[in-house]
């Protein structure tokens, strides 16, 4: 099974890089199942049901969040919907949506970060209890996307999850890294999957306005950059009757819209 994991979508040009270069990639690598993070899809901050649906029609097939995932109210009504998108598990209970869906023979998880990004409930811990409570009912095929900020954590994630997941997805700093990987007993592994945003900007963001910021410290309203458009994501294959992975490799773009 093939599956394709899109980094954080960064406004206007993220979704149209998504519609003009997904539909190529799916055909040209055999994916089954492509997820794609869209805390960040409308506007550069927050998520919409318009905004998801938009997604949806280019070719994903289940959108992940982060702490951004609140930014746009509206979205509050689309996350109890049966709409394929998901809110951090480990948030406390009570909030709207869900942090896990099934779709297909995959499940697909929602797990938030603690270390500098605030006071959540622990993504470890509430990890493990999801996978209790599905003993009996998870298929084998189980992809997590940890949205956080600390390599650390991340990289002790996908060891704490080895050979219990088939791959420990990293989000959020909209930076690809280079570190993907299988781990011993069968999960694939990388810190972050990147974005699919403005190549000339401050991940995604109008660099004139964020030199501003932090030249100032004063606070100005970040607006989405402009131009050409890179998209990162990485490709898993797992064998479907294990959920182990076999291999994990990125595959990057670049678009000029």
């Amino acid at each position: 099974m093939r599956i394709l994991m899109l980094g954080d979508v960064i406004g206007r040009p993220g979704r149209q890089a998504v519609h003009a270069l997904l539909p190529g990639l799916r055909q040209e690598y055999g994916i089954e199942l492509v997820i794609a993070n869209g805390e960040n899809a409308a506007g550069g901050l927050g998520l919409t049901r318009e905004t998801a649906e938009e997604l949806f029609k280019s070719g994903v097939d289940v959108i992940t969040s982060g702490n951004h995932v609140w930014a746009q109210r509206e979205i509050m009504t689309a996350l109890d919907s049966d709409l394929a998108i998901l809110r951090p598990l480990n948030y406390p209970p009570g909030v709207p949506g869900h942090g896990y869906l099934i779709k297909g023979e995959t499940l697909v998880v929602n797990l938030l970060g603690r270390t500098f990004i605030g006071n959540f409930d622990c993504p470890f811990r509430a990890m493990d209890q999801l996978l209790e409570e599905l003993a009996d009912n998870k298929p084998p095929v189980i992809i997590v996307d940890f949205h956080a900020e600390a390599t650390s954590e991340k990289v002790a994630m996908g060891w704490h999850l080895d050979g219990r997941v088939s791959a420990v997805l990293g989000t959020h700093t909209h930076v690809g890294t280079v570190d993907a990987r299988l781990l011993p007993k069968g999960t694939a592994s990388i810190t972050d999957v990147g974005m699919i945003g403005p190549i000339d900007s401050v991940i995604g963001d109008d660099t004139d306005v964020v030199l501003r910021r932090f030249l100032t410290q004063l606070p100005h309203r970040i607006s989405v950059g402009k131009g050409s458009v890179l998209l990162n994501s990485v490709l898993v294959e797992i064998e479907e009757a294990t959920g182990k992975a076999r291999n994990i490799s990125r595959v990057d773009r670049e678009i000029k819209l």
